[in-house]
């Protein structure tokens, strides 16, 4: 019999764990995205020198486990003789890797920038290429071009792909508890612990994560209705056909 009483006892343990899988996904998407932007714009260059290391750095974090890409964020990055002269010199760079956190943060927000950048990357490709000639009429230069009718035409094309990866970048934060960060999965773990009912206590997880997952998907659907309205008069068409 499941014993739903104790989801009680340890809602605030699980609370709290909600909050840390929040922030880690809030950050590490916001975060990620930044980067992805002018990472998106070298990844389309024509430039080989700019291409390149950037298909490099995603083809690295898009081919390796984001589980194996943390580990070696935590228990790797002291083996770096600069990051140890960051340690003994006292910088403020070094708090970011002595702390699980930060650890976790740095490799959630590298990893969803690699996806993203691909992401965006295909969207720039699918630029209409009237819009580029329309552009080029008007006199607009390249970076003009870029931030008045790629990109802005980008980030439309690209809402659907990218609320796959903000949902599966919130899924992926459950790995955090790997490195003793107490997220939600790491709440659902000391409740597993304490009472010894490991049904229960990840089943609890698991529906918080879906009921953020529901509100996720509803809040994209709302803004690709707000941002990709051009498309719904051909879906009305083809309704009435």
């Amino acid at each position: 019999m499941i014993e739903w009483s104790l989801f009680i006892d340890s809602w605030p343990s699980y609370a709290a764990g909600l909050w840390v899988t929040l922030q880690l996904t809030v950050l590490s998407l916001g975060a990620g995205l930044v980067l992805a932007i002018p990472l998106a714009v070298g990844r389309v260059s024509a430039r080989r020198w700019v291409a390149l290391p950037v298909w490099a750095y995603t083809y690295f974090f898009r081919g390796t486990p984001m589980l194996v890409q943390l580990l070696l964020m935590y228990y790797g990055m002291g083996q770096f003789e600069w990051v140890q002269a960051q340690w003994a010199d006292g910088s403020r760079f070094w708090l970011i890797f002595r702390e699980p956190y930060g650890c976790a943060l740095v490799t959630f927000a590298l990893n969803t920038a690699a996806y993203t950048t691909e992401i965006l990357a295909g969207a720039l490709r699918a630029t209409p290429h009237g819009e580029i000639e329309a552009a080029r009429a008007c006199g607009m230069s390249r970076p003009t071009m870029l931030r008045r009718i790629l990109l802005p035409g980008a980030l439309r094309r690209a809402l659907p792909a990218y609320s796959n990866e903000v949902i599966f970048m919130l899924h992926g934060t459950a790995i955090a508890s790997t490195v003793t960060l107490v997220d939600l999965t790491g709440a659902a773990r000391n409740a597993y612990s304490q009472f010894f009912a490991p049904f229960e206590a990840f089943v609890f997880a698991g529906l918080i994560y879906l009921c953020i997952t529901f509100a996720l998907v509803g809040l994209f659907r709302v803004a690709e209705r707000r941002w990709l309205a051009h498309l719904q008069p051909r879906k009305a068409l083809r309704r009435a056909a």
